[in-house]
């Protein structure tokens, strides 16, 4: 895995990039080996506004953008395309300085993977929060203490989707036959996203900034059921290979390193929601 956290809110989906319906994210890393190299391509290549488009600033011909969050309206967008599986990447860099109850997300419906990066005050480690539904169901949250300041510069998210991640295997209901699209958005989750609501969103430091780059998709086309088909046949894509079934020693031991330090939530070891820990966490090696 490589870095994965932030001050304020991002969601990311594709799969968690990748898919939240899509989800995406920046650790990079949910694999044993690296993945093929992102492509830097602009904005409207892969992605279009989903909502308020007059809060997304586009520099250098779309190559990077701005989005903007100010007490009227936050803004996101989506992938023009809808995937069964593959490789999502984006470069963040997050809302700076003050931004408790600021979200910026990235999900969907039905299935999702996503990655939220939490608004907090300045000086406070910002919180990466995962989670996963199947079935319009959840309940798989993780909290994590970024272990740098993604505010500070690009860093990059991404996500690597194929049917070897998805514990199917051991009954395990995880995203795996229904395309979906990539989400993201920044917005005010005042109400929650900081201490549970306890910190508001200051709005005097507004508008808000979460800046985007390098918007890289890597999937299965999945329009179609012909596609889909196509998809979910295994063995065809890269991200299909041996390498990329399971992580590698190295990265085990740096997900280990993660729990150690940073992790302050994991639905794995609360007993008092799981009194029996969760067939996928004891797989993955994740308690």
């Amino acid at each position: 895995m490589e870095e994965m956290m932030t001050k304020k809110y991002y969601d990311w989906v594709v799969g968690v990039i990748l898919l939240y319906g899509f989800c995406s994210g920046s650790i990079v890393g949910v694999f044993g080996a690296a993945p093929k190299k992102a492509v830097d391509v602009p904005f409207q290549k892969n992605y279009a506004p989903s909502w308020s488009a007059d809060h997304i600033k586009y520099i250098n011909g779309g190559k990077e953008v701005q989005l903007l969050l100010d007490k009227y309206s936050g803004t996101g967008f989506q992938s023009r395309d809808a995937y069964l599986f593959g490789h999502f990447s984006m470069r963040i860099k997050t809302v700076p300085d003050d931004s408790a109850g600021i979200l910026s997300s990235q999900g969907a419906e039905h299935d999702e993977i996503d990655f939220e990066i939490l608004g907090n005050r300045t000086g406070q480690p910002s919180i990466l929060q995962t989670n996963v539904f199947t079935g319009g169901k959840g309940d798989r949250e993780q909290r994590i203490f970024f272990w740098f300041d993604p505010s500070k510069l690009y860093h990059t998210y991404s996500i690597l989707w194929n049917m070897y991640m998805i514990a199917k295997d051991i009954g395990v209901r995880f995203p795996f036959n229904q395309p979906m699209k990539l989400y993201s958005s920044l917005w005010n989750a005042d109400d929650w996203a900081t201490r549970g609501g306890k910190e508001k969103t200051d709005w005097s430091k507004a508008p808000f900034t979460a800046s985007y780059s390098s918007f890289h998709i890597d999937g299965c086309d999945a329009a179609t059921p012909q596609e889909i088909q196509v998809c979910a046949t295994r063995g065809m894509r890269w991200w299909d290979q041996k390498a990329f079934q399971d992580l590698d020693g190295y990265q085990y031991r740096r997900l280990k390193w993660v729990r150690q330090k940073f992790t302050i939530y994991n639905y794995c070891t609360d007993k008092s929601r799981n009194p029996s820990v969760p067939p996928e966490c004891v797989r993955d090696r994740d308690i």
